[in-house]
């Protein structure tokens, strides 16, 4: 018997118990349920159970008064849990977790309540973007840090993020990845059981801190990915690592310059320092100096400076350097205590916005679309619009639910990822690089926009029709370039008309991207806007 059917097997046994924890329900809906002395009456019941159940209570849904499993549609699923989670916020108290079940032509599904409020997300969260070359240890180093375990050697650790089987069984990540720690008063709050879901949620619910990790590509060929991850998440700090038995490569350099193109303040942190003599590392901590310096940057050792200045000097041009190992553990306390001591630098600006980096579709809750919320924020019932679709139009939602690292939150600020779940959509209509937006906004779709761009590197000169891929917020798509002069060659700062090559997104004055064909890299600032007819 799988684990989620013997939870089922538990909760159906107990509910035979007369006066216990357990409720069995067939169906909840906002009509009947929520109307007159009902909901009143429902919530004082929830309340009976959290009592005898110790703060905990188990409902079940989709079966009749005895136990028996009658099952229900998705859509009367989905309504019983809004309903269900409404009467919890009444008996002040909240929904941890749902699983469900397909029986006959239907669902049933155990909810799990537990006494208290939903989690307060006006606490400080700090969202850090990793990059690095390909087997360099970034992974490994963020499972350290959120687990405090060192790693074994064969990069074990790496498994305590979010990856695909294929990654795990290749030993490379080929998507973004995330992981979440946090402190308290007391210290870091570590993830216990990485496995678990209901683990890592946990860490979200008991630390005052949070610090989220948005582990990128180091791969050549997913550079693509590793955009995405810096350009379109709205990040902190950027966490380059280095080996120390490897040294800055062009990947190093690649991904340093996508960095430096979002103004993102930034550590790095040498690696693997257990695997290589003391003169090494110190070759190689010369190495990223030289490479900082090259562009203009100015590291800062924080080993001979302290930890004091580099919290105190970190910006766009002081770049701290912090020596570790995951095996040996060596460093990760000075990443610690920068992690907890480090400002939030993403302004929260403007009403709430938030670019859809993923989407995926759960049982029983439907269109999930996820991503970090870029300003403003976002609370269970809102009612939102999504788009644009390819022809332009955007299509009105309802927030259903909200999910922060596994735990179930009512509300959602800037620079939180979330995933969110979505009434009035199907999962299919939903594309990277959408936006969720206030229903009362009035966007508009853009084709076509003006830029201020650079060309970093080129073989040739870039003219009329050129055609990279444009990374702007979650967006990745073909776009075709027309220099304003006709041409711009390697190291030119020019004025470039900008068309996506196959569908509008929401596109708005001051915003940067980098763009990208081949080896060919560049950057750019949105300076005007042609919305679409």
């Amino acid at each position: 018997m799988s684990r989620d059917r013997a939870l089922l097997e538990r909760a159906l046994d107990r509910g035979e118990q007369d006066g216990g924890n357990v409720e069995f329900k067939e169906r909840l809906s906002r009509d009947v349920h929520l109307e007159g002395g009902r909901r009143e009456s429902l919530a004082a019941q929830l309340r009976h159970r959290l009592l005898s159940g110790d703060g905990e209570a188990t409902y079940v849904v989709g079966v009749t008064d005895d136990g028996g499993l009658a099952g229900i549609d998705p859509d009367t699923f989905s309504e019983t849990m809004d309903v269900l989670s409404l009467l919890a916020e009444e008996a002040d108290a909240h929904i941890d977790d749902v699983q469900t079940w397909g029986v006959k032509d239907g669902l049933v599904g155990v909810a799990l309540i537990h006494e208290g409020s939903v989690l307060d997300t006006d606490d400080e969260h700090v969202v850090v973007g990793t990059a690095g070359h390909v087997d360099h240890g970034k992974s490994t180093l963020v499972g350290s840090l959120v687990t405090g375990k060192p790693d074994d050697g064969d990069g074990a650790t790496r498994a305590y993020l979010d990856v695909q089987p294929h990654e795990v069984e290749r030993g490379l990540s080929a998507d973004l990845s995330y992981a979440v720690y946090g402190f308290d008063e007391d210290g870091p709050v570590r993830v216990r059981n990485p496995n678990r879901k209901a683990d890592r949620a946990a860490v979200v619910e008991e630390a005052d801190r949070l610090v989220s990790f948005v582990d990128t590509v180091g791969h050549e060929p997913w550079l693509r990915t590793t955009i995405r991850g810096l350009v379109g998440q709205k990040l902190d700090y950027g966490l380059l690592v280095v080996a120390a038995d490897d040294g800055p490569t062009r990947t190093t350099r690649e991904h340093l310059g996508v960095l430096l193109a979002t103004d993102l303040p930034t550590i790095v942190a040498i690696t693997k320092t257990d695997a290589v003599s003391e003169e090494r590392v110190e070759e190689v901590e010369r190495e990223v100096e030289r490479l900082l310096r090259e562009v203009d940057k100015s590291p800062l050792r924080v080993a001979r400076h302290g930890v004091d200045a580099a919290v105190e000097e970190i910006n766009e041009r002081v770049v701290p350097i912090v020596e570790t190992s995951a095996i040996t553990m060596d460093g990760l306390e000075t990443l610690d205590e920068l992690f907890d001591r480090l400002p939030k630098t993403a302004q929260d600006t403007g009403e709430f916005r938030m670019y859809v980096d993923r989407s995926y579709s759960v049982t029983g809750v439907g269109a999930v679309a996820s991503g970090t919320v870029m300003s403003g924020e976002v609370e269970a019932g809102d009612e939102l619009l999504i788009g644009p679709m390819p022809d332009g139009r955007f299509e009105e939602v309802e927030v259903r639910s909200i999910e922060m690292h596994y735990h179930r939150v009512d509300k959602a600020q800037a620079g939180r990822i979330v995933g969110i779940a979505l009434k009035g959509i199907q999962e299919s209509a939903i594309e990277r690089g959408m936006v969720l937006l206030p229903r009362d906004a009035d966007p508009e779709p853009v084709r076509e926009f003006e830029a201020e761009v650079m060309v970093l590197n080129h073989p040739t000169r870039i003219g009329d029709g050129y055609e990279p891929v444009v990374h702007l917020e979650t967006i990745g798509e073909a776009a075709a370039f027309y220099p304003e002069d006709g041409r711009l060659l390697p190291g030119d700062t020019g004025e470039a008309t900008v068309r996506f090559k196959f569908r509008p997104y929401l596109v708005e004055e001051g915003q940067k991207f980098v763009f990208r064909e081949g080896r060919s890299k560049g950057v750019g600032t949105v300076t005007d806007v042609h919305p679409i007819d």
